[in-house]
């Protein structure tokens, strides 16, 4: 247990250690002090200020890294997660702002609509691949396009706010109850102290349940044993009476129902409207990065978020010190494409491990191959007992 764990950890170590280093070098040569640097990284980087903003970017990455590990998990590549969120956070913001419902229900609704119109989106790539064969990779990179041609023809023709209500074009003002409140109160009062102007979005709370449903779902449901099993091995999972088509369906869908949530943490929180400023691009493509670093697994998608988001985060301290901001998505950068490289290295030399271990084992026991079953006199095989 203490190897694996150890294997584990390995990669994305290896994986940091190498983006430190090649950023260090990239300062290096346009005149940087790679020691300026990493002291506000690590330093301003940690103040409370930048933690919260940590924290507030991490959850809507963590959601999106969740969307597309479902996918991942089944095989496939959900690259239209961007498109699903964007035109999900359209029609939820619209639907919240013409409905009147206590607050905890009209949250809920919130939710369930948002869920509703990014799974229906993820519909039309699950279905084409299904039936179809189509790639679910150029289907739905391709309908990331058509959404937001979609969504603009929506909100200029019957979503949009009245001129008179905002001149930012958008939907209406999402009724009080309708938002998720701050969690500084509740901070306060266990004795977490959270710096003035800064605001802790209860939408963490929504991220941490989609990771605690992803984690029942795939680890601990008979249909996430039948998802990853069809994922590993199609073939195997058919013959033993699993629908693969069934299952294609059902994981796309699932992972645009998580996409959904992704871009209303600031629909429902301060902006409590959806505008082209209240939800972020590039959210979905970003997941895709996070899923890789955190290997499919809610814990390590978790990891992944906060480093992804503290990277960001830390830009604002570096700019005001006068230096490179850039740095940190270079970082990234180095980070997503080193880690992948180490995950694989690391991957062989446990199989080697392995092998090598089974190779002396056997050795040791002076085992040798069982003995062939004798030729039945009827010609049939040796029985199997059914699974």
């Amino acid at each position: 247990m203490i190897r694996r764990i150890t294997m584990a950890l390995a990669a994305p170590v290896l994986a940091i250690a190498f983006a430190m280093v090649v950023s260090a070098i990239m300062l290096a040569l346009t005149d940087y002090s790679a020691g300026d640097v990493f002291h506000v990284i690590f330093t301003e980087g940690f103040d409370r200020t930048n933690l919260v903003t940590t924290v507030n970017r991490a959850a809507p990455y963590y959601i999106s890294g969740v969307a597309v590990a479902i996918g991942f998990k089944m095989n496939l590549f959900n690259i239209g997660v961007e498109g699903q969120y964007k035109l999900a956070a359209l029609f939820a913001a619209a639907a919240a702002a013409a409905v009147e419902l206590p607050a905890p229900l009209h949250v809920l609704f919130t939710f369930a609509v948002a869920m509703l119109v990014g799974a229906a989106w993820a519909s039309i790539p699950a279905l084409l691949k299904a039936y179809r064969g189509v790639s679910e990779v150029i289907s739905s990179i391709m309908l990331n396009a058509t959404a937001l041609g979609v969504g603009a023809f929506f909100i200029q023709r019957w979503l949009r706010a009245p001129a008179s209500e905002s001149p930012v074009l958008g939907t209406k003002t999402i009724p009080e109850s309708g938002r998720l409140p701050t969690l500084n109160g509740v901070l306060g009062a266990v004795g977490i102290d959270v710096p003035d102007a800064t605001r802790v979005q209860s939408y963490v709370l929504v991220a941490a349940v989609v990771g605690v449903a992803y984690y029942l779902l795939i680890w601990r449901s008979r249909y996430g044993f039948d998802l990853r099993a069809t994922g590993s091995n199609a073939e195997a999972a058919a013959a033993s009476g699993v629908n693969a088509k069934r299952m294609i369906i059902t994981a796309m869908l699932l992972s645009g129902a998580a996409a959904g949530l992704i871009g209303l943490n600031n629909v429902m929180g301060p902006a409590a409207r959806y505008t082209d400023v209240s939800v972020v691009t590039g959210l979905g493509f970003t997941g895709i990065a996070i899923a890789l670093l955190g290997r499919n697994n809610p814990v390590g998608i978790a990891f992944a978020a906060l480093l992804w988001a503290f990277m960001d985060a830390v830009q604002t301290p570096l700019s005001n010190a006068d230096l490179p901001k850039q740095i940190t998505a270079i970082m990234q950068g180095i980070t997503v494409l080193s880690v992948v490289i180490a995950y694989e290295v690391v991957r062989r030399i446990s199989a080697r491990q392995e092998l090598s271990g089974l190779r002396r084992e056997v050795t040791a026991g002076g085992a040798g191959l069982p003995p062939a079953d004798p030729p039945s006199p009827t010609g049939a095989g040796p029985e199997v007992a059914p699974a």
